[in-house]
Parts: structure tokens; C-alpha cells; sequence
């Protein structure tokens, strides 16, 4: 018997693909959204850092989920460590636009001309970034260019770059500050305190359709000390923890469970 049947979940546990209806309200969540629309309304730049599976990706998601398809032409990319070049290509993939060239100009072109195109339809592009502190300082230094239309006059492409904490001293360096010029949104995401972490375990046990409190306090301590508040590791902690004691036959996780647990993740 595996632990969903044991347990009686009605769906996968502390899930990554949660619907947005289903997020809990996390700290900072509402703050990080204003935000980004705050800086899509004037055509600018708003970042988002925090540690590796603070729930980064989750925020854009929520942030995301506010921008009506009729008023937004959203496109979301990863960034990588590679070329300029590979990030153009990717946005204008992202835009159904042909991007097969190697040259800059090229690329840029193409991109301002869907960019224009999008806006005489009424829409307004969104770019987003994920992964941003993985962008070479060289590419940080020109990725400002895209957004620049009609000598900078109108700023037509806000931008939204996620990232760990070292993107903020990447858009520290001189070469930079074009695009940190631009920036009028910043959020960091922390990890969770007890008390939201104990909400948390007790909201995804919820909504997977156990109501029964599974987690004792003591199991919601150990998750919370064992994953530093972030939401990644008390996923596949608290996961693991209820594969450990369905082994067991228990119907309470225990400390001992989510320790169990921490031997399998890295």
C-alpha cells in the first residue's frame, strides 16, 4: 500500500504544479505581486531574489496569474549561463517570432518589431526571467537594449528578473547600471517562520483532501528546522516523511520520519 492510499489523499501531497487558487498565502506573496504590476504599469524592471526553493518560481507564477491573456502577452524564460544571443533566441521563441541567426542586431530587431506589433494591438509584452543570476555580467550590461523604443522615450517592455541573491550584486557592477537604472521593484523572499510553516503543511494536507492533522507539532518542528524555512526542502521533507510512516502503519508523522526523510534529499 503506497502512503497516498494509506493516508487518503484525493491527490499528490505538497504538489509543484498547485493551482493558483490553491497557493498558500504566503508571506510576502501579495507585497511581491504589487510590485511587479506596479513596475508592468510604467514599463519598467522589478526583481525578485531569495535562496535556492524560497518559492521564487512560485511568486512569478502568482504575479503571472494576475495578467489577463487579453491585456498581456506574457513570455517566461530560464536563463543560462550562455551568450547573449541564446537569450534573445529564447524570447523570441517565446514570442513565435524566428529567431535562427547568431546576430544581435538581427535578433533585437526582430524582437522590437513584435514588441511594436504587440502594442498596436492594445496588448502590453511581459517579459520574465527566472534563473537571472545565472546571466553573464555582459548580457546584463545589454539586456536594457531591448526595451529601449523611440530613444527611450517609451518604455514598452517591462521586465521581471528572479533570481538567487547574487543577482543584486551583479546589477551592482558599473556596466550594469543601464539596466539597474530601471529597476523600481525589489523583493526578497526569506524562508518561512514556524508559525507559517506550520499553516502551510496543514494547508497542502487540506487541499490533497485529508483533513485529519497528520503533522503533531514536533513533526512540524523538525520539518521547519530541517529545511531552513524553505519551501522546496519542507516539500520533500514533509513528503518524505509520510512515505516513512506509511511503512510503518503509523497515522502520525514523527520527528523521527522527517529524519528519515532528510537522508534521501540532498
Amino acid at each position: 500500500m503506497n502512503y497516498k492510499t494509506f493516508f487518503g489523499f484525493q491527490r499528490e501531497p505538497f504538489a509543484q504544479d498547485i493551482q493558483l487558487e490553491d497557493l498558500y498565502p504566503l508571506p510576502g506573496l501579495k507585497a511581491v505581486t504589487e510590485r511587479c504590476l506596479y513596475a508592468l504599469s510604467l514599463g519598467a524592471v522589478s526583481i525578485i531574489t531569495g535562496d535556492v526553493g524560497s518559492g521564487k518560481s512560485t511568486a512569478l507564477r502568482h504575479a503571472a496569474g494576475k495578467l489577463h491573456p487579453s491585456q498581456y502577452r506574457v513570455v517566461s524564460i530560464v536563463a543560462t549561463t550562455g551568450p547573449m544571443a541564446d537569450i534573445l533566441k529564447q524570447i523570441c521563441s517565446g514570442f513565435d517570432m524566428d529567431g535562427q541567426t547568431n546576430s544581435l542586431a538581427r535578433l533585437i530587431r526582430t524582437l522590437k518589431t513584435v514588441v511594436i506589433e504587440i502594442t498596436q494591438r492594445k496588448q502590453t509584452p511581459v517579459l520574465i526571467i527566472d534563473e537571472a543570476s545565472l546571466m553573464r555580467l555582459e548580457i546584463l550590461a545589454q539586456l536594457h537594449t531591448i526595451s529601449q523604443f523611440d530613444m527611450d522615450s517609451k518604455p514598452l517592455l517591462p521586465i521581471i528578473l528572479a533570481g538567487q541573491n547574487n543577482l543584486v550584486d551583479n546589477l551592482m557592477f558599473h556596466t550594469s547600471r543601464p539596466l539597474a537604472s530601471r529597476v523600481i521593484g525589489k523583493s526578497h523572499l526569506e524562508g518561512l517562520k514556524y508559525k507559517d510553516m506550520d499553516g502551510y503543511i496543514k494547508h497542502h494536507l487540506k487541499i490533497a483532501g485529508v483533513k485529519e492533522q497528520l503533522f503533531p507539532d514536533e513533526a512540524i518542528l523538525a520539518v521547519h528546522q530541517g529545511s531552513g524555512g524553505l519551501l522546496r526542502r519542507a516539500n520533500f521533507l514533509a513528503k518524505g516523511a509520510l512515505v516513512a510512516s506509511a511503512r510503518e502503519k503509523c497515522q502520525l508523522i514523527s520527528p523521527e520520519h522527517v529524519r528519515i526523510a532528510a537522508t534521501e534529499i540532498m
